[in-house]
């Protein structure tokens, strides 16, 4: 059915290779829910479990096989159906879709004729033509790869909202909760020059909002060498941080008021003990560990320290930038991330205290600016100068560039290692409590 070619830039091997590691991780993921909740909407947000399934086999269909390949699909009902998550706010509600929902069974037969074709694809297809509005440099492949790898963070933190008897719990699993909780102190960074984004030829592959790269000149500034611990933040709550308008936002306060929040969404109160809520145990809170809120309660309690959250530009001086002047491709130099540097690559279900990976400081002396939480910045989510939608995935970043989205940068446990490069970018609306997003406070 493909077109064969015996000279690919690209490593297949490499390829095939990380879609079946993809894919295990998405067939583990699903396997954790119990039956009874595969067409339930554990975030309301969110589309019921079910979509997700489909829409995960749907676009790589869509963007590798039909757009890419020019090949026939499968079953253009589902193609359709599945083509696209959509943006919280703007989910239509179960009453609207909930009769168009597919059998599990129907499903799950979908999925496995999408394995078999893209398989076949990756082994046997051309993959990378020069000049190919989908295929220059592999990038449909890429794409519904990490497309793929970054819903597996989303289905992670909707499963967290499951009851505790709808998900299976793994074996051997083990939370690290104990840890000290680092005096906080601050680290002064001084002034110099921040890459955001990346040059196309840099990378093997980037999301159309990481390009081209833009350089700025960042101010001194001091930063918090740690990420906002719950202990700390609990300090925010007993003074009485949620009921004090003047520390928010007229948006956040607004929020606040309406949704009755009053506490992190992770925590949860029984019998007079603040709690938090794993993604398999309910555990007395682990004050050691990050923090994890919505932009909104970040920016509050930032207020409340008589500071402020750090920009776009300066995550990256205090994440990237050296001493000496130059920057680098890591916090810690040169070697690629992994479980030594950072809680990232689905490692943990849960945070561990902060500052637990030494290995993984910065250049500057700041800990865990990648992984254990995504970092809130102050910045609004927008195109870099230059900016082009990739035609693989024109809408991805586009459809956001609404001034109403926040740039996180950095990682959590869920997220990839491969996704912790320098010109990644995350965002989300500043009222959204449900992502692993962690914040630290700057001065100056």
């Amino acid at each position: 059915m493909f077109t064969s070619t015996a000279s690919l830039d690209l490593d297949r091997r490499l390829l095939l290779a990380r879609f079946d590691r993809v894919r295990r991780r998405s067939r583990e993921l699903f396997a954790l829910i119990a039956d009874d909740a595969y067409y339930s909407r554990p975030i309301t947000l969110r589309n019921p479990i079910v979509f997700y399934e489909g829409h995960l086999a749907a676009f790589s269909i869509n963007t590798l096989i039909k757009k890419a390949l020019h090949q026939p699909g499968i079953d253009d009902e589902l193609e359709v159906l599945f083509a696209r998550g959509i943006d919280p706010e703007l989910t239509p509600s179960d009453d609207n879709l909930r009769a168009l929902w597919p059998s599990r069974d129907r499903v799950a037969a979908y999925v496995r004729e999408s394995d078999a074709r893209l398989r076949e694809a990756l082994t046997s297809a051309t993959l990378d033509v020069p000049g190919d509005p989908f295929l220059n440099r592999g990038e449909a492949v890429y794409t519904i790869i990490e497309h793929e790898e970054m819903h597996q963070e989303t289905l992670q933190y909707i499963w967290h909202r499951l009851p505790f008897a709808l998900k299976r719990r793994p074996e051997g699993l083990r939370l690290l909760t104990e840890g000290h909780i680092p005096v906080h102190e601050q680290v002064a960074i001084p002034p110099g020059i921040a890459t955001l984004g990346a040059a196309r030829a840099e990378i093997p592959f980037g999301w159309d909002n990481e390009f081209p790269s833009l350089t700025v000149n960042v101010p001194a500034f001091a930063i918090d060498r740690h990420d906002v611990s719950n202990g700390e933040f609990l300090e925010f709550v007993a003074a009485g941080g949620y009921a004090n308008e003047a520390l928010w936002t007229p948006d956040g306060w607004a929020w606040r008021e309406s949704a009755a929040v009053e506490h992190p969404l992770f925590w949860e109160r029984v019998d007079g003990r603040w709690m938090w809520r794993g993604m398999f145990d309910l555990v007395a809170l682990p004050e050691s560990w990050p923090v994890y809120v919505s932009h909104a309660e970040a920016t509050a309690f930032a207020r409340w320290r008589g500071r402020r959250l750090p920009t776009e530009p300066e995550y990256h001086r205090a994440a990237f930038g050296t001493p000496e002047g130059h920057e680098q491709p890591m916090p810690w130099g040169d070697t690629p991330a992994d479980e030594t540097r950072a809680n990232a690559g689905a490692v943990h279900w849960d945070p561990v205290p902060v500052g637990s990976y030494p290995a993984g400081v910065s250049a500057f002396g700041v800990h865990d600016l990648t992984g254990n939480g995504w970092e809130w910045t102050a910045s609004r989510f927008g195109p870099f100068p230059g900016f082009r939608a990739m035609p693989s995935y024109p809408e991805y970043s586009a459809d956001f560039f609404d001034n109403a989205h926040f740039v996180l940068k950095g990682g959590s446990p869920a997220t990839p290692f491969e996704h912790l490069r320098r010109s990644f970018r995350n965002w989300f609306r500043p009222h959204y409590p449900y992502v692993y997003a962690t914040f630290r406070t700057v001065r100056g």
